[in-house]
């Protein structure tokens, strides 16, 4: 069986660093591709020789690949790599060690998950519409620019914009809200912000719209499709926490068990 580990060696993690990682992968006999600037990371997993496909990163580096081992029918391994790692933390990975990830190259249990689409787009845990998204936009604007103002940017565009409202439609309904999240599954909600996920494998997109200023409420819609539209032509989107535009209206839906990941057995390392 050939296994294929693609590690993106800018993720965000110190310890281990990249270089460990990839020695490790290779001493379980896992061939190491260390991305490089320039490299067209699906396209990388696309050409991968592997029947078992590997990624370590953040949740964007994973949701390219995973759509790449979805379309190609293999299974997947998630090596939490990033500065989140929300999907993994989700799917009951130890984010705090990378290297325990690796041992599912060798005697993986095999999961099938759900995988989200927004426009034809896959996503692991949730696309964001509205104020959050544009804070990433700027945020990635800022980073290209090698800014080291952008968190004070961003934190003073959050102050500025706290109560403008945008427009959507959602499934042909006008809302005028701050954000539009759409999850794949069901989130936990704390207060201004959302948790963690019990299932991956529900079947079911979770819309999520919040209401109010002072006292926050959220509204919440669980559902197998819908659609959102904007004003404007394409709308300005976090995928994964990833900048993305999409044309406008947006389709949504989900895929259920669509993703074959492995993870280590328990005690396994």
């Amino acid at each position: 069986m050939e296994r294929y580990l693609i590690v993106n060696p800018n993720s965000g993690t110190e310890s281990p660093s990249a270089d460990e990682l990839a020695a490790a992968a290779r001493a379980r006999g896992v061939e190491v591709r260390l991305l490089t600037p320039g490299d067209d990371l699906p396209e990388l997993a696309r050409r991968a020789p592997a029947d078992v496909l590997g990624m370590a990163g953040g949740d964007g580096s994973l949701a390219a690949v995973a759509d790449v081992t979805l379309a190609r029918g293999i299974p997947f391994v998630v090596v939490p790599f990033g500065t989140r790692n929300h999907f993994a933390r989700d799917l009951g990975l130890d984010r705090a060690d990378p290297l325990a990830a690796l041992a599912a190259f060798e005697d993986g249990v095999e999961r099938r998950v759900d995988v989200g689409r927004a426009g034809g787009r896959l996503f692991l845990n949730n696309v964001s519409l509205g104020l959050y998204a544009r804070l990433v936009h700027r945020r990635e604007h800022h980073r290209r620019r090698r800014d080291g103002l952008a968190r004070l940017r961003a934190l003073a565009l959050t102050v500025q914009d706290r109560r403008r409202r945008q427009r959507f439609t959602i499934d042909g309904r006008a809302v005028r809200t701050r954000v539009v999240l759409v999850g794949n599954n069901a989130y936990s909600l704390d207060l201004l912000s959302l948790g963690e996920r019990e299932r991956l494998d529900e079947g079911k997109l979770h819309l999520y719209v919040p209401h109010g200023f002072r006292r926050i409420t959220w509204e919440e819609q669980a559902c197998t499709q819908l659609e959102i539209g904007s004003p404007l032509p394409r709308i300005r989107a976090a995928v994964d926490g990833e900048p993305v535009e999409l044309d406008s209206p947006i389709g949504f839906r989900i895929e259920p068990l669509a993703l074959r990941v492995f993870v280590p057995r328990p005690g396994q390392t």
